[in-house]
């Protein structure tokens, strides 16, 4: 007897509420827009009034601007003159400018062991600080091995003496606990991290603040340099005209006129 047939599997597509939220996030504009009366809102912010959507891009196209539809939920949907490159030019630049000014506190980890001398616990200590002073948190980690486990205490010790290295830059955000075979701690910087300012304005700031100044002793001999120069050419200049007249006198009595022979 054969075996039924399966079923095929229907491709899920997107359902109602992905197309509502795919439509919401694009903005439609002229012809795009299927609704039949809009309210029109002018490039300068005025409102113009309710209109069919054809004579509001009408009136779009005589001013050379497009119909942008802002604000599809509204009843009538409200409309907008603008110019629908620069809208997004704007707001992607301001999409550019907050990611910029958003402060990522990231969690940097310092690795311990209960074996840990003094010169590597000074090394781990700076780098801790370093972090700290950037604004990022700080999370010590002091893992244990085989017997370590029974002396949890040394682990403890070397947690609060780590923090003693760097209470003047932190907090303590966590205080130190066992997790697995690891004791960990986190560091909370006290001051907030400041996000760094544009390239342009750095350049700005590189600009006017680098500038090096000339002190005035400088200028003096530059310009006695300059007036030595000038000096040395004039007086060139005068023995070459006194050379080429002494040439011209010696030339002059070489030359005698020719005796007449009756």
């Amino acid at each position: 007897m054969p075996r039924p047939k399966r079923p095929l599997k229907q491709m899920s597509g997107p359902g109602p509420g992905d197309r509502e939220a795919a439509s919401s996030s694009e903005l439609r504009v002229n012809r795009r827009i299927r609704v039949p009366r809009v309210l029109v809102i002018d490039e300068n912010g005025g409102k113009l009034g309710e209109f069919l959507t054809e004579d509001a891009l009408r009136i779009a196209q005589e001013r050379g601007l497009d119909l942008v539809e802002v604000s599809p939920n509204a009843y009538p949907p409200v409309c907008r003159i603008a110019d629908f490159g620069k809208m997004k030019y704007e707001k992607k630049k301001k999409e550019t400018q907050a990611r910029r000014n958003q402060v990522l506190v990231q969690l940097k980890e310092v690795k311990l062991r209960p074996k840990t001398d003094e010169h590597d616990m000074d090394f781990k200590v700076r780098h801790a600080r370093r972090f700290l002073e950037e604004g990022n948190k700080v999370k010590v980690t002091v893992r244990f091995r085989g017997r370590e486990m029974a002396h949890r205490e040394i682990g403890e010790e070397q947690c609060l003496e780590f923090f003693e290295a760097c209470k003047d830059l932190c907090t303590v955000e966590m205080t130190p606990r066992m997790e697995g075979k690891a004791m960990f701690m986190i560091l909370a910087p006290t001051r907030k991290k400041v996000p760094k300012p544009p390239r342009e304005m750095r350049r700005d700031g590189r600009a006017e603040g680098d500038e090096p100044e000339e002190d005035d002793e400088d200028l003096d001999d530059l310009t006695d340099d300059d007036t030595s120069d000038e000096d040395d050419d004039t007086s060139e200049e005068e023995e070459d005209d006194d050379t080429s007249e002494e040439e011209g006198d010696e030339a002059s009595e070489e030359v005698e006129p020719a005796a007449d022979p009756s």
